[in-house]
């Protein structure tokens, strides 16, 4: 019976893991396309155009909506040095 619980455990994190790459992955698209787009960059739920923002002394392009904000990596590297 043991074996069985942790055949499904493994199932279950295979599964989990395949969506985690399949997130990434969607998000990684949306990126890329922001980045191609340049300042006329769409935010992709929205649609409505991402405006420049400062928060905290980071630079971003955010939707006017709220619907998220997008980082450069370099970006995102900086801040990530700050909270250590």
């Amino acid at each position: 019976m043991d074996e069985k619980d942790r055949l499904g455990d493994k199932l279950h994190d295979v599964e989990h893991a395949r969506e985690e790459q399949w997130a990434h992955q969607r998000d990684q698209e949306l990126l890329e396309k922001l980045r191609k787009k340049g300042d006329d960059a769409l935010c992709p739920q929205c649609r409505k155009p991402l405006v420049a923002e400062t928060r905290g002394g980071v630079a971003m392009m955010a939707c006017a909506d709220k619907h998220g904000a997008w980082l450069r990596a370099e970006v995102l590297d900086a801040i990530f040095k700050r909270l250590k």
